[in-house]
């Protein structure tokens, strides 16, 4: 099968060596991430699109490879093609009507075709041609050349004509890797999360770096929404999840700062350690969720003050977004029903928060604080692969993993819908369940506590993860399915 992938338009006004190494990118991008499910997978690209084609006819591998191809940042959207040989127009229209009757029904249409060789016919006598039969044949409402709801696309090349069959929408965006890296400080919940995506989907590197404030199983959930964000979006490039413990930094904050001063302070040591963090690791901008006025630290004259203690430079993707189109994004993105369940902690909470902090008041405050705690926060910090996250874990909560069931067992396969819906996971003689990643702590527990539960995901991590929070929490009759070693 044949997909034509069409450019984010900004890519295609650049400079003709940026256009060039930007489709050189994204080439290799595309061929890493679609790799998973076609090793023999073909990409190359030209000017203005990239084709794909995959090894095989498989209905499977091609609703795979358009899932994979519909999250990669650099692709504005692509066509899903089958190709012909040119007969004659009844054969194009055959072909057409196999293709299209069942999107046409109800809808109006239209036929565009482009032609590139020597014919006896021209493309507006196939678009005709075609059209008049596709209206005659199908239960089309008609046709319309302006707005039509359906376009029926046919490429005709020398002896040989392609029909797109299906279109999918991407990202956008530039591909992965054609900006500089960022420190993104992740929390777990809507306004990080969706602030790391959209540095993902720009074309950024984007690093993770987790301040942790609620303890072990806080840090595995963040983990769990990190990897998913990077797994989804970003898998092309290997990155780094980092942790920082910052309860003593809280207990600090806590016992020596005046109240109203509290949330500033705590940003401005969390700026701090990323800074530092962040320049160890050869990077020079940091990404955070905020958005001005959502909460008190996020006025202008707090984000001044919480700024001024590093020179790195900081974005914030969410500025001017309000909360519910940033949830809107993480319904989007997938991320909305999983991060929700995801507790904020905030730990540090004034009753009267300054709203318009004044540095050399801040800076007051700070003097009370040993800073040696700060430091020591920052060496204690962990770091780790994305791709190996779960290995940081495994020395701490021991979680089962077997690659035969035992008779008995339920399998949980917890896979987002999309990709559970594209392969389904069955087993002769074992009992499946479907429960999705992000909505395993609030189901789990409705689950009979007599049987032994295998969580099963395609990779194995997201299952381990999950299978090492559930532990966390107490249940003890949690595993992994996994068919062969990881």
């Amino acid at each position: 099968m044949k997909f034509i992938i069409k450019l984010f338009p900004e890519i295609t006004i650049k400079s003709a060596p940026v256009r060039k190494r930007f489709i050189k990118m994204l080439r290799k991008n595309i061929r890493s991430i679609v790799r998973r499910v076609d090793e023999d997978i073909d990409v190359s690209g030209v000017w203005d699109h990239i084709e794909v084609t995959t090894s095989r006819e498989d209905d499977i591998l091609t609703a795979q490879v358009g899932d994979l191809l519909s999250h990669i940042p650099g692709i504005a959207y692509w066509l899903q093609v089958a190709s012909y040989p040119l007969v004659n127009m009844d054969d194009i229209l055959a072909k057409a009507l196999a293709a299209h009757s069942e999107a046409l029904v109800g809808k109006t249409f239209c036929v565009r075709c482009n032609r590139t060789g020597n014919h006896d016919f021209q493309s507006i006598d196939v678009e005709r041609f075609v059209g008049g039969g596709l209206n005659q044949q199908t239960e089309a409402r008609g046709v319309s050349l302006q707005q039509p709801e359906v376009m029926v696309r046919i490429d005709i090349r020398h002896d040989r004509y392609f029909m797109t069959q299906k279109r999918g929408e991407g990202l956008g965006g530039y591909p992965l890797g054609s900006q500089e890296p960022v420190l993104s400080l992740i929390s777990g919940g809507f306004d990080s999360t969706v602030s790391s995506f959209l540095t993902m989907k720009r074309g950024i590197r984007t690093h993770f770096c987790f301040f942790n404030l609620g303890g072990h199983a806080h840090e595995l959930a963040v983990k769990e929404v990190a990897f998913y964000l990077w797994n989804r979006f970003g898998s092309s490039h290997r990155v780094k999840f980092v942790t920082v413990p910052f309860e003593g930094v809280v207990e600090e904050i806590l016992t020596r700062v005046d109240n109203a001063q509290m949330g500033v302070i705590l940003k401005r040591m969390m700026l701090r350690a990323a800074s530092k963090v962040a320049e160890e690791m050869q990077m020079a901008a940091l990404v955070t969720g905020e958005a001005i006025g959502q909460v008190s630290s996020q006025t202008l004259p707090n984000l001044a003050v919480i700024d001024s203690v590093t020179d790195a430079l900081v974005l914030r993707p969410l500025i001017t977004m309000d909360k519910q189109a940033i949830i809107d994004t993480a319904v989007a993105i997938g991320t909305e029903e999983f991060v929700r369940n995801i507790p904020e902690y905030c730990a540090v909470i004034s009753r009267n928060p300054t709203t318009r902090a004044k540095e050399e008041k801040v800076t007051a405050e700070e003097e009370r604080f040993n800073f040696a705690v700060l430091d020591q926060a920052i060496a204690e910090r962990r770091m780790v692969s994305i791709h190996d996250i779960i290995a940081d874990d495994l020395t701490r909560t021991e979680v089962e993993v077997v690659h035969e069931v035992p008779a008995g067992d339920v399998i949980v396969d917890i896979r987002h819908p999309t990709e559970e819906e594209i392969k389904p996971f069955k087993m002769p003689g074992r009992e499946v369940v479907t429960i999705p990643f992000y909505q395993l702590r609030t189901r789990f527990p409705e689950l009979d506590k007599r049987r032994q539960y295998l969580l099963y995901c395609d990779r194995g991590v997201m299952s381990q993860l999950h299978a090492m929070h559930l532990r966390e929490e107490g249940h003890e009759n949690v595993g992994v399915y996994s068919p062969e070693a990881q």
